[in-house]
């Protein structure tokens, strides 16, 4: 117990290390995107870190296998280099027990990762459709921000408001530009005011009411420009579209996609249950590629054994695919690419598991050091 204790900690330590890198890679990049649909009126900003937060446990089930692998390589490469491992080689800890201990340790992440994938992941994939959708229902005021052009309706609106009321609803210093008519006549309309309100009518509609300013219709470069001068100009809002139901299949329960007919709801199930599994069979075949010669370096065996994981996460990927598409049976699914890389690991392992399991100390000794 003391060396499994020992063997888990170097691992799970360096594994909350690396997850910890990737997942700050990973969120930050997304959050870049989100922060970019917020500066273009997408998105209310206020929402920003209540969507991420939805989306980590979906982040979480594709980085902590991967963090579970480089974990292995990365303490078990320093323990050989330091010859830790021909110290426990020679107190009678085989390579096969080894493998046992770093199962455990696998367990422990195959659960956290399955929790994550068949109840949390879901969850979070349904608050956060639900949240766009929300936004998706808020006009362009309830998103403007004062001081910033935000461009709407794909570039064919474009409105800036000087000063903003905490409710939303009055306005100074407006200037709106929309596009009418096809591209290629061009004719722009532009709208200056003071001031402006939001007027909702019992009816449901909404009016932007704008007060002491001018209109110029016309297309630029030409000398046909109208211009009108106005105290009071109602501009009709046009309605939301309203999106209720959540359509996303990650978003769904796991227990309702049990018994479905529908392929593409039979492999999300699957690919569900793949991500524990992945856990297992990375944590097997990783301890045989941990190995390195002290004059080899840590890093030797570190971008051939990335290399192995892309594939295997690769392959699982394409034969999803193959089962929506039709080319691979529901029955076999996504379990054929487990059985493969199982059998990678056994080739890897095949000397430690053929082994003689009462390895004296001497005779582990020797087999550490040749390796």
């Amino acid at each position: 117990m003391i060396v499994f204790r020992y063997l888990s900690r170097e691992v799970l330590l360096t594994l909350t290390a690396v997850s910890g890198v990737l997942l700050l890679i990973i969120m930050s990049g997304r959050f870049i995107k989100y922060l970019a649909q917020a500066a273009a009126g997408q998105l209310d900003p206020s929402v920003l870190f209540l969507i991420m937060g939805y989306r980590l446990p979906g982040f979480m089930v594709l980085i902590l296998p991967l963090g579970m692998f480089l974990g292995i390589l990365l303490a078990y490469g320093r323990m050989y280099l330091d010859s830790e491992m021909t110290v426990l080689s020679v107190t009678g800890i085989s390579d096969r027990k080894i493998i046992g201990y770093t199962q455990g340790s696998a367990l422990a992440v195959a659960l956290i990762v399955g929790f994550l994938s068949l109840w949390v992941a879901p969850s979070g994939v349904f608050k956060t459709q639900q949240l766009f959708n929300e936004q998706d229902a808020m006009t362009e005021f309830d998103t403007l921000a004062a001081g910033r052009f935000q461009s709407l309706g794909s570039g064919q609106r474009v409105t800036y408001a000087g000063g903003l009321s905490d409710d939303r609803t009055q306005l100074q210093e407006l200037f709106i530009t929309e596009r009418a008519g096809d591209v290629e006549e061009g004719r722009v309309g532009v709208l200056v005011a003071e001031t402006g309100r939001q007027q909702m009518n019992p009816d449901g509609s909404r009016y932007l009411m704008l007060y002491n300013g001018f209109r110029y219709d016309g297309k630029p470069g030409a000398a046909d420009f109208r211009a009108i001068q106005y105290d009071t100009y109602g501009v009709l809002l046009p309605r939301p579209e309203v999106a209720t139901e959540v359509t996303d299949r990650e978003a769904i329960p796991t227990l309702e996609l049990f018994g479905q007919a529908d392929i593409r709801l039979q492999s999300e199930l699957q690919w569900r249950f793949s991500l524990p599994i992945l856990v297992f069979v990375v944590a097997f075949f990783a301890v045989p590629l941990a190995r390195v010669n002290p004059r080899q370096g840590r890093f030797l065996k570190l971008l051939p054994a990335v290399m192995l994981y892309m594939a295997y996460l690769a392959l699982l990927i394409s034969a999803r695919s193959w089962m929506e598409s039709g080319a691979v049976p529901a029955a076999l699914g996504l379990w054929w690419v487990h059985l493969v890389f199982i059998g990678v690991g056994l080739a890897l392992n095949r000397e430690a598991l053929m082994a003689p399991s009462s390895a004296g100390p001497g005779k582990g000794g020797h087999q550490h050091a040749q390796a």
